[in-house]
């Protein structure tokens, strides 16, 4: 099923939030959207930056239409496989009175030292090869993460850091990682550059990264213990759709 929820009248612009994975999605699917300002759409676009710019590019394009509304859908798939449920080829419409919000969000590997499975990134900016694209109301949404992390009640809470992430288009390790960080940049992921780059390219709108640390430079991936790394990084993804919607919420474009 597509995950597009119809807007009302009067509602707010949507929220589109953006995963490559089956798995991110999984736990996307299990937030909280009751404090929503608007419509809340889940795209799921593949793994890497190609396929993350294919379906926003295609998510975008659907949603370009007469006047000020905004239409989409909810997973677009991957690229290349057959249109499922929920794909662009048999999507319900959203509408809002102005451009979607967009959050990419998911699972990164984390650059700093100190950084645990489970901590969370909000990206100032994201970039890669093809530039930077600066988000919006990082403090907002980041000050949102923590408060929410703090009243969990499920043991110590998760570190928010807040920085540049960096886009790449393989998974990184070792010494590359080490080179990355010197650059400043606090994280590192594969989609979150080319969903931001391709969103504000096709129109001015609010863009956000949140990214879920599943590996860090004394957890990384090939080590013991990934397991519950990721047990830890999917149980946190699965919280954090609140903060978006207040995210959203704060924003002057989803009120109007």
């Amino acid at each position: 099923m597509a995950d597009a929820p119809a807007a009302g009248p009067g509602a707010a612009s949507p929220l589109l939030v953006v995963c490559a994975l089956g798995i991110e999605r999984l736990a996307l699917r299990g937030g909280d959207r009751g404090a929503a300002a608007g419509p809340v759409v889940l795209l799921r676009t593949g793994m890497g930056p190609r396929a993350a710019e294919r379906s926003m590019e295609r998510i975008l394009a659907t949603a370009a239409g007469p006047g000020p509304g905004w239409s989409g859908v909810g997973d677009a798939g991957p690229p290349g496989r057959s249109p499922g449920p929920g794909s662009a080829a048999g999507h319900r419409p959203v509408r809002g009175p102005g451009p979607a919000a967009v959050i990419a969000t998911g699972f990164c590997a984390g650059l700093a030292p100190g950084m645990h499975p489970g901590d969370l990134v909000v990206a100032d900016q994201t970039r890669d090869h093809a530039g930077s694209t600066e988000c919006t109301g990082t403090e907002v949404l980041a000050s949102a993460l923590a408060e929410l992390c703090r009243r969990s009640g499920r043991g110590p809470a998760p570190a928010v850091h807040t920085g540049p992430v960096a886009g790449s288009d393989h998974v990184v390790r070792g010494a590359e990682r080490a080179r990355l960080r010197a650059t400043g940049a606090v994280a590192v992921d594969m989609e979150s550059a080319a969903t931001l780059r391709t969103a504000v390219r096709a129109g001015p709108r609010p863009v956000a990264a949140v990214r879920v640390v599943v590996d860090a430079p004394e957890h990384e991936l090939v080590r013991i213990g990934t397991l519950r790394g990721g047990i830890s990084a999917f149980r946190v993804l699965r919280s954090i759709l609140p903060a978006f919607c207040q995210w959203h919420r704060s924003l002057p474009l989803s009120r109007r």
